[in-house]
């Protein structure tokens, strides 16, 4: 019996370690700011949520404010706007982008997704995919392509 119990406990342990292998994700800390009437933002913060952040999700009246502050650039700006490990986030990005983005010794100041392209995390509608391109933007302005999404 003993060694039942020992066997189960160990075989638990085991999973639990595999499953945390598996994901080799850390949980990350994300402060979203939105627009309370915007749907494909909440989405886009489950989407976050799915993917191991930790999402703190601050409706706001003053995106615009928010953007300006956070000097997003107006070629870039889209309907959300988020603070992670010192780099801004505006709009669709994929999860996997931002984890790049916080692996890089030094990095732009952040990443943008601008408008909102059918098929990007939280816009999604069925099979419909838009091509679309994630861009990284440093402290003046200037911004290149990040990645390509391909239809």
């Amino acid at each position: 019996m003993k060694a039942s119990v020992g066997l189960l406990s160990f075989l638990l342990l085991a999973s639990f370690w595999v499953a945390a292998a598996e994901s080799g994700k850390t949980k990350i800390p994300i402060k979203v700011y939105r627009s309370p009437t915007c749907s494909c933002c909440g989405k886009w913060v489950t989407h976050l949520k799915d993917h191991g952040f930790v999402v703190e999700d601050i409706t706001s009246e003053e995106m615009t404010s928010i953007k300006n502050q956070y000097r997003v650039p107006a070629a870039l700006r889209s309907c959300h706007t988020a603070l992670v490990g010192g780099h801004v986030i505006e709009g669709h990005v994929p999860a996997e982008e931002i984890r790049e983005l916080m692996g890089m010794k030094s990095g732009p100041l952040g990443l943008a997704v601008p408008g909102m392209p059918v098929g990007s995390p939280g816009m999604e509608m069925g099979a419909s995919k838009d091509p679309y391109q994630v861009m990284s933007f440093d402290q003046s302005g200037s911004s290149k392509v990040f990645k390509d999404h391909p239809q």
